[in-house]
């Protein structure tokens, strides 16, 4: 089964362009595959290797000297020291799409670029499979209560693994060895817990404070712990929208996490039937549609628009404010598949206070009927786009 990566466009345009690419992104998102099939010329070279970065870290020169041009680095971030001899290389040869960058921790592959090589690199991020790549591939279904449990990591299509196989693995074998790669965990039971907290708080306004308390570990434990996942690419912060229209607004994040399977595992849902027998469907629901726009954003390359969500003191809320250059996007996600009018209240408050005329009013709902109402325009789960 062959799933076309969108983000492949934009990475080839801009290797024309670039001496380097940068290609970054959660574990197992697809990222090695995708590399060796659009460079498939390419050598590859894999630092996870012990004995290949060995051979890097001890003898850099030589090492780079062997391999020539046109090398995909594979986890890269391993080796920190080999970019700053990579700089003078591309500096001297000045050829485009000379090298291709991989690496799944955030933190280690930006700071080290941002350091030494910075100028010279595209960077882009890749996830999970989105809507659209599947609907592409024919693989979206109409029913979305499925993709709540069973996510969106490749090996769960491509290899048909079980949801109930794939997470668990998932987060002992790669999460844990990522964060603990990051910051010094001593209790790995207690992260655990932690990461199960932040599971039943997904959507909700981030209280660090309160999840500190529950956890029983300090306030900075938690925002190293936080920030950790966020390089893992497991989690992200919606960062609240400022205007000057009303001063009673949330300054804090809310927490959402880059996949729903994993999100389902971690709240030990098991099965579909679960789901819809409890409130969580919408919490669920929410989550998918927030990071399906956050996907779309990194897979079409789109850094000029950044998502954000707004609420005042007394509850008044949209779920996400998409800023774009000719107007802005408010949007409201609900699980229903049956459209009432209180459904668009908080778009409708919203747009009292703003009173902008190039204000585009979007519900994104269960259903599958396309609908553009007076009120809002109404886009079924399957077609979220931005």
């Amino acid at each position: 089964m062959m799933v076309n990566r969108e983000i492949a466009g934009a990475m080839k345009q801009l290797a024309e362009k670039y001496p380097i690419i940068a290609l970054t992104g959660p574990r197992q998102s697809g990222k090695t595959t995708l590399l060796k099939e659009m460079f498939s010329d390419y050598r590859y070279v894999n630092l996870e290797n012990p004995d290949t970065r060995n051979f890097a870290e001890t003898d850099p020169q030589s090492f780079l000297n062997q391999y020539g041009k046109y090398v995909i680095f594979d986890e890269v971030q391993r080796v920190p020291h080999l970019f700053s001899y990579i700089q003078s290389i591309v500096d001297d040869s000045r050829i485009m799409g000379q090298f291709i960058f991989s690496g799944s921790q955030n933190f280690h592959l930006m700071q080290n670029i941002t350091q030494s090589l910075a100028g010279r690199v595209a960077i882009f991020r890749l996830f999970p499979f989105d809507f659209q790549e599947l609907t592409n591939a024919e693989l979206l279904q109409p029913e979305y209560a499925e993709y709540l449990k069973k996510g969106f990591y490749p090996a769960i299509y491509d290899r048909n693994i079980k949801p109930s196989d794939f997470y668990p693995n998932y987060i002992e074998t790669y999460i844990q060895r990522d964060v603990s790669e990051l910051i010094a965990i001593k209790d790995m039971s207690l992260f655990q817990k932690f990461l199960t907290l932040c599971a039943t708080r997904a959507g909700q306004i981030l209280n660090m404070s309160n999840l500190a308390k529950e956890c029983g570990i300090s306030s900075p434990t938690v925002k190293a712990w936080l920030s950790a996942l966020e390089n893992s690419y497991i989690i992200f912060l919606l960062r609240p929208f400022y205007n000057n229209f009303s001063k009673r607004i949330v300054k804090s994040p809310k927490l959402y996490f880059y996949d729903t399977g994993l999100l389902s595992n971690l709240l030990k849902i098991n099965d579909v039937s679960k789901i819809e027998n409890q409130s969580i469907k919408g919490t669920l629901f929410e989550n998918m549609i927030i990071s399906q726009y956050v996907k779309r954003l990194h897979h079409k390359n789109e850094k000029q628009i950044e998502p954000w969500f707004w609420r005042d003191s007394e509850g008044n809320e949209v779920d996400m404010v998409l800023e774009k250059s000719q107007q802005t996007e408010i949007v409201e996600i609900k699980a229903t598949q049956t459209i009432m009018p209180d459904l668009f209240k908080g778009l409708n408050y919203y747009a009292a206070l703003a009173k902008e005329t190039k204000l585009t009013k979007t519900l994104i709902y269960g259903g599958n009927e396309r609908q553009n109402r007076t009120v809002a325009q109404i886009v079924p789960w399957n077609e979220t786009d931005v």
